[in-house]
């Protein structure tokens, strides 16, 4: 488990030949700066931290005097009775070494805003027809509901509404490259958010 910034998506050749196209993740600067413990809290759980804070609150640099910073991001994660959480001690870095190339990880972000949108661009509707006597009613939706009974729209409805700028986790990706060096994860495929935007990656 860590936190990271997707930085940009790119291309890796493999040794066979293979064009593999990946996302380019920053895991710098990832340091755990808390616990919940099953005696104080009712259940286990690691705080990871990214980045520091330049100006923090007094209430902020009370909860985290012990790290001697405030963390920008701040990111829980449960973890089993199987886990080891005694090595993990708060203040420490988390390493890039513990990802292998080969490994599948589930990467969660937050899904580009898009913005209120209509049904054609949220849903995929098909629109009204082209044909001449159509006015302005290409993009809408139509019907949403019979007449007498049962005499309301049903809950769930596909309609217009906001759409994207919501936590989406895309499972099994295979990391290509782990770069110890820049502290970078290459993985393959596309996840959820724009650059700089915050993730949590978690093994599979």
């Amino acid at each position: 488990m860590i936190l990271g910034k997707k930085k940009e998506m790119t291309q890796i050749f493999l040794d066979s030949g293979a064009v593999v196209p990946c996302t380019i993740i920053d895991v710098s600067g990832v340091a755990v700066v808390g616990k919940r413990t099953k005696e104080r809290d009712g259940y286990e759980a690691i705080i990871l931290g990214m980045g520091r804070k330049r100006r923090a609150k007094k209430v902020e640099e009370g909860v985290y005097k012990d790290l001697k910073f405030v963390p920008k991001v701040v990111s829980e994660f449960r973890i089993s009775k199987d886990t080891d959480s005694e090595g993990l001690k708060i203040g420490e870095d988390v390493k890039i070494e513990n990802f292998k190339t080969g490994e599948k990880v589930d990467i969660s972000g937050v899904t580009k805003g898009k913005g209120f949108q209509g049904v054609v661009r949220r849903w995929g509707f098909k629109g009204g027809s082209r044909t001449r006597g159509q006015s302005d009613k290409q993009r809408h939706g139509g019907s949403i509901g019979a007449g007498t009974d049962p005499g309301r729209v049903f809950k769930g409805k596909k309609m217009p509404g906001r759409m994207g700028g919501e936590v989406m986790t895309i499972r099994n990706l295979e990391i290509v490259k782990v770069d110890t060096e820049n502290a970078l994860l290459c993985v393959k495929g596309a996840v959820p958010g724009g650059r700089h935007s915050v993730l949590r990656i978690t093994k599979a």
